[in-house]
């Protein structure tokens, strides 16, 4: 395939049509006409040697292929767009612009908020944009990080692309305030025969997979995807649940619950941001990272204080 004897136009036209599935609404939303939008739709069913479109009763599907290109049509064109939208400088206090971070309850809560905060004082005209990160993130991380500005997670959940480092937490368990069976201190033992709430994700595993090289199998009775959840689902219960530090520090006092250390040398929690390579040296993206390099800098002296 040549790139030079193509009509690059032509991918924003296979997202709208693609997207709509239907010729006059994909021409109203780029702005063309009905019948240059057809034209396009001609074009690309000639290229592709398919004919993407097809009638069902009183409206159009997409073919297999056209199904296989609607994801991948899309992907290309945020990355154009961002590829076209990269300055050599950046000026935080006079920009207007979005930023869009990838993020658990966990990493928002804990980190995002204090981002925010900084941007609100520092530059006004930033605006943050959190959205969940997928379950199977492991799965999609490159279509993922091909839509958005970046990703707060922690090492050993996916790699192969840039990430910086931001700071460190440590894994604590809790515990029902009024659970009889657990001491003043947390044991093996207790871990084994003690039903647990879990997280239901891959966020936590190289926590989880520490777990199993001790010999200890978690016997999970409740299952949530949200870590913000862990202290109401473990108060008034038998129940225990692995839970961030710097989160249980912050949700403390929302329900009646203890936070006890592990009974073994648990391995840190290592977050950083991570980004697809087409952001590296951005302008703005280097600005970004910098602050955010800067903030958790500063949340991590405060938190241990």
């Amino acid at each position: 395939m040549n790139l030079t004897s193509l009509d690059l136009n032509l991918i924003v036209a296979l997202r709208a049509l693609l997207e709509e599935r239907n010729v006059t609404r994909a021409g109203a939303r780029i702005g063309v006409s009905q019948p240059a939008m057809s034209g396009s739709l001609a074009r690309l069913r000639r290229y592709f040697d398919d004919e993407l479109l097809t009638r069902v009763g009183g409206r159009y599907e997409l073919t297999p292929l056209g199904q296989v290109l609607l994801d991948r049509a899309s992907i290309v064109y945020d990355l154009a767009e961002r590829l076209f939208a990269t300055r050599a400088s950046f000026d935080p206090a006079g920009e207007t612009r979005e930023f869009t971070l990838g993020v658990t309850d966990y990493s928002v809560t804990v980190f995002g908020a204090e981002l925010a905060r900084t941007l609100d004082r520092e530059a006004p005209g930033i605006r943050l944009r959190f959205v969940q990160i997928p379950a199977a993130v492991t799965d999609v991380a490159g279509s993922l990080l091909g839509t958005i500005d970046g990703v707060l997670m922690p090492h050993g959940i996916i790699s192969g692309f840039p990430a910086t480092e931001l700071y460190e937490d440590e894994w604590v368990f809790l515990v029902a305030e009024d659970n009889p069976e657990v001491g003043e201190r947390l044991t093996r033992e207790d871990l084994s025969r003690l039903p647990w709430v879990t997280y239901q994700r891959a966020y936590d595993s190289p926590a989880v997979r520490q777990l199993g090289m001790l010999g200890i199998e978690p016997q999970v009775t409740v299952g949530v995807d949200s870590f913000t959840a862990l202290p109401f689902l473990i108060a008034g219960t038998r129940r225990v649940a692995l839970i961030p530090a710097l989160l249980a520090e912050r949700l403390r006092g929302t329900a009646q619950v203890r936070v006890m250390q592990p009974p073994y040398d648990a391995v840190p929690l290592r977050e950083a941001m991570w980004w697809h390579p087409v952001h590296t040296h951005d302008a703005a993206h280097v600005w970004l990272r910098e602050t955010a390099v800067r903030v958790a800098s500063e949340m991590q002296t405060s938190s241990d204080l």
